[in-house]
């Protein structure tokens, strides 16, 4: 049946006339609460408003608004506040700090991806190899430090990056069900992983700040940095400048901040305001984000990118053309006897650990 003209028209006037009162009504909600000035909160300027504009309870809403103490009956910090305005600027700051923090993440990937495509992994170069004698680089503790930190931190970063980029990245690609399931396992995970750091960041700055001094050879390994990539680096010793960068920025600055920051946010019941937990929440990113960036640098030297690095860490020992090229000041005091590392007997040598020489020797002169 054909609509009539008469019900087209009053539906489209009933359509307008709703448009118009949605439209005002938006436009009230948008519009600041007034200042309180003696003309609009004298008790007769609030029973003049109650009579012309029944809905409009500005007073209220200004105390609201105003931060100041109101009364409950809820016992505890800051239950007396209805509105916190702070909110409003954490919103602000939260999303383009993770927008940047992705982006930094992903050009630190694609940057390290590119670079092997075109250097491939570091060697010693064949001009430099010899029949290698094996130094314990890395006594068992030194190495159980280094994997309790490697394995909590690379879960708190993986889980970390799901939570602050999965919405974004993964939930179109794996839709909603798959990702609600890896979200909670992420959560879950990085609550409690996250408290291990308070006995991994000790344990490893023990293990390894003696030898993680700064001096001017670090300043020249900088000025430097090319040969690094190109096999001719400047000397250092059992660390060089870019191990030190981690160990310092890493390990003893952001690994701090993200425990610090991480507590305050995975246990709220130590009676911290709304605001802390919100600055909180920032400066973990913030830190997260950097933190991660110069990680992956780390990871990358340490599995694909440098020949033996990862055997090193693994099984402990080192050949002498490794150490040699990598660490020659390092390689000097342990030939001369005052490195605390020695070169290991043949014989105690695990044979998994006897291939981390797995460069053919060069035939010494007779």
């Amino acid at each position: 049946m054909a609509e009539s003209p008469i019900v087209r028209a009053a539906s489209l006037v009933v359509a307008a006339l709703w448009f118009a009162a949605a439209s005002v009504s938006y436009a009230q909600t948008q519009m600041p609460t007034p200042a309180p000035t003696p003309e609009n909160s004298s008790p007769a300027a609030e029973a003049q408003r109650q009579a012309t504009q029944p809905l409009n309870n500005a007073p209220v809403w200004r105390g609201v608004r105003s931060g100041a103490p109101q009364v409950t009956t809820v016992r505890g910090r800051e239950t007396n506040i209805l509105i916190q305005p702070q909110g409003e600027t954490w919103r602000a700051l939260r999303v383009p700090a993770v927008f940047w923090g992705g982006m930094l993440t992903a050009l630190a990937i694609l940057g390290l991806a590119v670079f092997y495509l075109i250097r491939g992994p570091l060697d010693v170069p064949p001009e430099e190899k010899r029949d290698g004698r094996l130094i314990e680089r890395f006594a068992p503790m030194d190495r159980y430090a280094h994997w309790l930190m490697a394995i909590t931190w690379v879960t708190l970063a993986i889980t970390g990056l799901i939570l602050s980029l999965g919405k974004s990245v993964l939930l179109p690609l794996i839709g909603y069900t798959l990702f609600s399931w890896l979200a909670i396992l992420s959560k879950n995970l990085h609550n409690f992983v996250g408290p291990i750091l308070i006995v991994a960041i000790p344990f490893l700055f023990v293990r390894f700040i003696r030898d993680n001094g700064v001096g001017m050879d670090d300043v020249k390994w900088f000025l430097d940095i090319k040969g690094y990539f190109k096999g001719h680096e400047h000397p250092s010793g059992r660390f060089n400048a870019g191990e030190k960068v981690v160990f310092w920025f890493v390990l003893v600055i952001l690994s701090t901040v993200l425990l610090v920051s991480g507590l305050v946010l995975v246990f709220p019941n130590f009676d911290q305001t709304r605001y802390t937990m919100q600055a909180a929440n920032v400066v973990h990113m913030v830190a997260a984000y950097i933190a991660i960036a110069l990680a992956l640098v780390h990871i990358y030297l340490g599995t694909i990118g440098m020949i033996d690095a990862y055997r090193a860490m693994r099984y402990g020992y080192v050949d002498e053309s490794w150490a040699r090229h990598h660490h020659l000041r390092w390689y000097e005091e342990v030939l001369s006897g005052r490195a605390r590392q020695k070169f290991a007997d043949p014989n105690a040598v695990p044979p998994e650990a006897s291939e981390v020489h797995t460069r053919p020797a060069r035939t010494r002169p007779a």
